[in-house]
C-alpha cells in the first residue's frame, strides 16, 4: 500500500481513465479469487499481490525507482493498485 497504493489512489481519484483501469483490474483480482470460498481479507488479497510481484519479476518487470508515472499504463502496476483499492473497501 505504502509503495503504489498511496500516490496511486490520489492519481486515480483525478484521473477517470485510471480510475477506470483500476476498476477493471479490481474486477479481474475479484474474478481470480472468486473459486476461493473465503470472503476477501488483507492477508488474501496481500498474498495475491506478492504473486502478481513475483510473476512479474520472473518476466522481467522491474517496480520503477522513483515516482510513478501512472499515465504510463502499466498493467502491473494497475493490478497492484487494484489490490490497494480493494483492501480499503474492506470492513
Amino acid at each position: 500500500m505504502a509503495s503504489v497504493g498511496v500516490t496511486g489512489l490520489a492519481a486515480a481519484a483525478q484521473s477517470p481513465g485510471l480510475l477506470a483501469a483500476v476498476d477493471q483490474h479490481s474486477a479481474g483480482v475479484r474474478d481470480s479469487l472468486s473459486t476461493d470460498t473465503r470472503p476477501l481479507t488483507a492477508i488474501i488479497l496481500a498474498a495475491y499481490a506478492e504473486g502478481v510481484r513475483d510473476a512479474a519479476f520472473k518476466h522481467g518487470w522491474r517496480a520503477p525507482a522513483g515516482a510513478i508515472d501512472w499515465t504510463a499504463n502499466d498493467w502491473v502496476l494497475n493490478r497492484l493498485l487494484a489490490v490497494c483499492s480493494l483492501i480499503r473497501t474492506l470492513p
